[in-house]
């Protein structure tokens, strides 16, 4: 059921890092208040969800609790996920985090949970599904574009896929703020793609059908004056709720 305020509850993934706040100076699990403030904004409740064990007994009654989630953002997916050697401008391995994300994910696939992929997010549902990662894009590409480094986003324009799920959204294209120095190469099994950028690369997938399941390359929370994918997630959030009441 939907809780009583009548905003189906959204969990978002996080990190697990080193935090220095005041004195302290410790591992912590945090989350950029954009993500969350998207959902909030769109009439949905967040909670977080930190990694923690990829555990049945933990990640089961963790989405019994949750109407939809959002995998977000965040350091590179190990390679050996997809079957490749690290290329060295790769990310550390962030094994508790990737562990936890793609239990979460599977779950959620099999219940019919709704799901919104935030750049790793897009990744990491590419992966769980078989696909594979360019591990370096200014490699691919020739230029550095889609990450311009001192977290300055940048301010891409992505064609959407007539008759898809996003171009329902957001039209035929629309203005996307990148920051990501990886992408999509293989396509994960059963994904289609939903968008690209002028040079090509993949900047959104989903699962064909009814179920929402959709993950975009970009990061809609740093325009929060454009709140259609938030709120698209929290309402296909909101149906899953009242099936499952």
């Amino acid at each position: 059921m939907v809780n009583a305020s009548g905003r189906p509850v959204v969990g978002l993934t996080s990190y697990l890092e080193r935090v220095r706040t005041g004195i302290w100076d410790m591992p912590a699990g945090y989350l950029p208040a954009d993500y969350f403030q998207g959902v909030v904004l769109a009439g949905g409740a967040a909670v977080l969800l930190p990694p923690q064990p990829a555990e049945p007994e933990t990640v089961g009654p963790v989405l019994d609790g949750l109407h939809g989630l959002v995998i977000t953002g965040g350091y590179d997916v190990d390679p050996a996920a997809y079957g490749q050697q690290p290329h060295p401008a790769t990310d550390q391995p962030r094994a508790a985090r990737d562990e936890w994300e793609f239990a979460l994910l599977r779950g959620a696939l099999e219940r019919g949970l709704p799901v919104l992929g935030i750049c790793r997010g897009a990744q990491v549902l590419n992966v769980a599904l078989g696909g594979t990662l360019h591990q370096h894009l200014p490699e691919v590409l020739g230029h550095d574009g889609h990450r311009a480094g001192n977290a300055v986003f940048n301010r891409l324009t992505v064609r959407t896929a007539a008759g898809s799920r996003l171009a329902a959204l957001v039209g035929e294209s629309t203005d996307a703020p990148c920051y990501h120095h990886q992408a999509i190469d293989k396509v994960g099994e059963g994904l289609m793609v939903s968008a690209w950028d002028a040079d090509g690369v993949v900047e959104a997938l989903e699962l064909p059908g009814d179920r929402f399941v959709l993950a975009v390359q970009w990061h809609p929370e740093q325009s929060l004056d454009d709140l259609r994918l938030f709120a698209a997630i929290v309402d296909a959030a909101r149906s899953y709720a009242g099936r499952a009441g």
